[in-house]
Order: C-alpha cells, then sequence, then structure tokens
C-alpha cells in the first residue's frame, strides 16, 4: 500500500480524535487501532475471510495450500457498458 494513503489516512483519524477533545495520549492509542483496522480492511491478504470470519484471506489461502501471487478489483457493474438508444430510434431501426 502506497506510504501517502496510509499518511493521509493517519492524518484524518487524528484529526477526528483531536475533535473529541480526548488526551493525546489516549488518541494515539487509538490512532494505533484505527490504522490497524484500516490496513486489514484495504489490503487482500489482511481482509476478512468471508466463509469464516475467524481467518483472514491470506490464512485461508495458506491453509488451502494457495499462494496468492496477484489480483484484480471489480466494482459491481463494472464492465457492462450499456448501450442508450432513445425508443423512437429503435423502433424506426426495427422497422427499417
Amino acid at each position: 500500500m502506497d506510504a501517502s494513503i496510509v499518511e493521509k489516512e493517519k492524518q484524518v483519524q487524528m484529526d477526528i480524535a483531536r475533535e473529541s477533545g480526548k488526551p493525546e495520549a489516549v488518541i494515539e492509542k487509538m490512532i494505533v487501532g484505527r490504522m490497524k483496522k484500516f490496513v486489514a480492511e484495504a489490503t487482500l491478504l489482511n481482509q476478512t475471510f468471508v466463509v469464516n470470519p475467524d481467518l483472514t484471506v491470506g490464512q485461508a489461502a495458506s491453509e488451502a495450500g494457495a499462494v496468492i501471487t496477484g489480483f484484480a478489483r471489480l466494482e459491481v457493474g463494472e464492465g457492462i457498458e450499456v448501450e442508450k438508444e432513445d425508443f423512437a430510434a429503435e423502433v424506426a431501426k426495427m422497422n427499417g
């Protein structure tokens, strides 16, 4: 993960924590926990395995004897391009 992304998230979390008015020592401990959670959620191997939430994806892969060498992230709806055509043009095309 890019260090600038981690640093930016840390600054955001620090700002949120400081607004709570808690002492700086408490804020530091809060940030450590929040950053661990952020990294776990944002990296594939550290994410909770959907089938067994007691394991991470990395642990589940290891137990299955698999080695993850790469992955592709897809977003819902990505790759589905719908050609937009008005109804009149569509009817004219069919009767054409």
